[in-house]
């Protein structure tokens, strides 16, 4: 079966490599960045398979365009890969309303618009898959990406939910978790504009591992997302939700427990015999 493709953030990293593999699995592709030149090596090996297309997610009118696009030279779209991202370093106290605003509409408003325009395609057809691309940070408070992990907590809560609104019309939706992949994120990541010293003991660990991530040599390569995905968008079994990476089931697993854990914790304090009021307590009247 070819499946019409339509990619986002394809000027490097985990898109790029996402479009090139599903072009040559023989699909075809509309791969999108917001500058098309970054992609014309791709769109010259696979001429009639690959159709690079400026976006930014951000703009609403480029996003209208990149969907009647894809319908105008693939037919449609069977597959919506909600890729492209950006990261911002800092604390809750140290990030700005603005600042804010900016990363959750690139990591969860973008996608969620992007969505919306396919779907209308995806329900006519009765059939097509959405596919998040999220982050075990989806997952995980990591202090210093609160913005980060905001948005991708959102995005996740979104699949989810509309996993649920879609089912019955044969669309299906998948959030995918990557773990460390060399890629340019932590290079490329952003620094809130009020960083507070202060804050260094609880978030600098973290800001330097991931300052650190070009030089490790056990990160996953991009190639290896890709493999995962054309494999899931091609399962009918696949979950909802697919960490990939080398690293990502460790970190999720910690994670898990620590949820298991958190509840007994938290079962165990409500439940708490000496917390109770006594039976013998003196009814309360609500006040009106």
């Amino acid at each position: 079966m070819t499946r019409r493709w339509l990619v986002t953030g394809c000027s490097s990293g985990l898109g790029r490599a996402l479009a090139g593999a599903a072009a040559e699995a023989g699909d075809l592709v509309v791969a999108t960045a917001r500058r098309p030149a970054t992609m014309k090596d791709l769109a010259d090996r696979y001429p009639d398979r690959v159709s690079a297309v400026a976006l930014d997610v951000c703009d609403t009118e480029q996003c209208e365009a990149a969907v009647a696009h894809a319908v105008d030279r693939f037919g449609g779209v069977d597959v919506l890969v909600n890729n492209a991202g950006a990261g911002l370093f800092g604390a809750v106290e140290e990030v700005s309303d603005n600042e804010l605003r900016a990363q959750l509409e690139v990591l969860t408003v973008a996608p969620w618009r992007l969505t919306r325009l396919v779907l209308p395609l995806m329900r006519r057809q009765q059939f097509g898959h959405v596919v998040n691309v999220s982050s075990i940070a989806g997952r995980m408070g990591l202090p210093g990406l609160s913005a980060y992990v905001t948005g991708k907590y959102a995005l996740e809560g979104m699949s989810q939910a509309l996993a649920a609104e879609v089912a019955p019309f044969g669309i299906r939706v998948h959030a995918v978790e990557p773990g460390g992949f060399a890629t340019r994120y932590s290079t490329s990541l952003a620094e809130a504009a009020g960083r507070i010293p202060a804050y260094a003991q609880s978030t600098g660990d973290v800001e330097a591992g991931l300052r650190a991530m070009p030089g490790n040599p056990g990160l996953s390569q991009p190639e290896v997302f890709a493999h995962h995905v054309l494999r899931l968008v091609a399962s009918p079994t696949a979950p909802l939700r697919v960490p990939i990476g080398a690293d990502a089931y460790d970190f999720l697993g910690a994670v898990e427990a620590a949820g298991r854990a958190e509840l007994a914790a938290a079962h165990a304090f409500v439940h708490d015999p000496a917390e109770r009021p006594g039976e013998d307590a003196a009814p309360v009247t609500p006040t009106v």
